[in-house]
């Protein structure tokens, strides 16, 4: 039972509660999406400089790959680690130790002087974001009223394109400063253990988490495949899988795609201008697309906006990847793209409630985790057998993954799960 009065219209008939909830988990996902793209901005240069070679060696794209596809395994591990700690120990107490974890490890990323050492913080730091998600989301879902649910999965994922586009800032930033060196980034990723403090101090367990654990004990991962809930997390884990594969794949590449486009190397334009360039519209367009993704689960349901989104996605990317584009309508297909993305915060309040209260943060996390072991091993086929000149073809090959990704979401059961 829910401690949310579905009473609640307005701002101010929420609990303090609530409101507390909900700030907690948004600062979670802020830093999340900082953490997570401080790395990205930096990839290619910084590894070249780790492999003490130029940023056109076949090498750099190869051990770069491999950094990424250690973190997005990372990422899916934490999400069923920190998912099945999440269920015993508490939503707010667990969602502390994930923050702690990505702000220490991001931060010791700094020190990595060979491109292993960068691999290994990076896979440390994506058990604690990987976790965040499934924690975060599981804490919402339990505290805030169901009818508000698109809008807050909306603003949630606001939080995560804010804090890439904090991150786009503070990286603009520092390479402003004199003697800058990439490395420098990865000291911001330390920001988020500040907060930690004020959410163990302001923000207890949900209601609903603390009464379910005081009539029984968790049960055990393997409940997620009992036959209660077998087919609802073979089906959310295989389309999260199939999706995220080709959403990262374009997050990813699409960096090297745009350092590689005509225009970029005929005028000798700033690459590192022209990344983030591209990378800001992404996530500005992405933000508009989190509000209309809630817009259209309200009104059609989640399994109908996922399908639209999902099918929206793969027309777009194969558009941007089919035919050669000028600079400036590659900016605005990327745009379009972004906007797709926001199909991707619809998750966060979709999912938990598909399973039992003792086994919410477990089935959340690892059916939306588990493609990030998909998406790492797309990143490290890409990267060994892409040709450096032909990332478009590898981005339009990827843009077909969300097909099956706009019929799966159909299947997707229409019931919440009951403690």
């Amino acid at each position: 039972m829910s401690e949310t009065p579905a009473e609640a219209t307005k701002w101010s008939e929420l609990s303090t509660h609530q409101k507390k909830s909900g700030f907690a988990a948004w600062l979670g996902w802020f830093f999340d999406g900082l953490d997570l793209h401080l790395y990205t901005l930096v990839a290619t240069v910084f590894v070249a400089e780790l492999l003490v070679t130029s940023e056109a060696d076949p090498d750099v794209g190869r051990y770069g790959s491999y950094v990424q596809a250690a973190f997005l395994l990372g990422w899916a591990l934490g999400g069923a680690f920190f998912g099945i700690i999440g269920d015993r120990l508490g939503r707010s107490r667990t969602l502390v130790l994930t923050i702690l974890t990505y702000a220490l490890f991001t931060g010791l990323s700094f020190f990595a002087h060979t491109w292993w050492q960068l691999m290994i913080f990076r896979f440390l730091a994506a058990l604690g974001i990987g976790g965040e998600w499934a924690v975060g989301a599981s804490l919402l879902s339990e505290t805030w009223p169901k009818k508000w649910r698109p809008w807050i999965a909306a603003v949630l994922q606001c939080a995560v394109n804010f804090g890439i586009l904090a991150a786009i800032a503070a990286v603009f930033l520092l390479q402003q400063v004199p003697g800058y060196v990439p490395r420098w980034v990865f000291l911001i990723g330390v920001l988020p253990a500040f907060v930690t403090l004020w959410i163990r101090k302001e923000v207890p367990e949900t209601a609903e988490w603390s009464s379910a654990k005081g009539k029984r004990e968790a049960p055990s991962m393997m409940g997620l495949f009992g036959s209660d809930n077998r087919r609802t997390t073979l089906i959310a884990s295989l389309l999260c899988a199939i999706s995220l594969t080709g959403h990262w794949c374009f997050m990813f590449w699409q960096q090297a795609f745009i350092r590689s486009h005509s225009e970029v190397i005929a005028g000798s334009l700033d690459k590192a201008k022209i990344v983030s360039v591209a990378l800001f519209c992404v996530i500005a367009a992405s933000v508009v697309g989190n509000f209309a993704s809630g817009w259209a689960a309200q009104r059609f349901g989640y399994r109908r906006a996922l399908a639209a989104f999902f099918g929206a996605y793969f027309v777009l990317m194969a558009l941007t990847f089919a035919y050669p584009w000028s600079l400036s309508a590659t900016y605005a297909l990327y745009a379009g793209i972004g906007f797709c993305q926001g199909v991707f915060g619809l998750f966060t309040m979709a999912l938990p409630p598909l399973f039992p209260t003792l086994l919410r943060t477990t089935g959340a996390g690892f059916s939306y985790n588990i493609g990030r072991v998909f998406a790492a091993a797309g990143t490290v086929f890409f990267g060994i057998f892409a040709k450096p000149s032909d990332f478009s073809s590898v981005l339009l090959y990827a843009s077909f993954l969300f097909l099956p990704a706009a019929i799966l979401a159909m299947w997707l059961p229409t019931e919440e799960a009951t403690s």
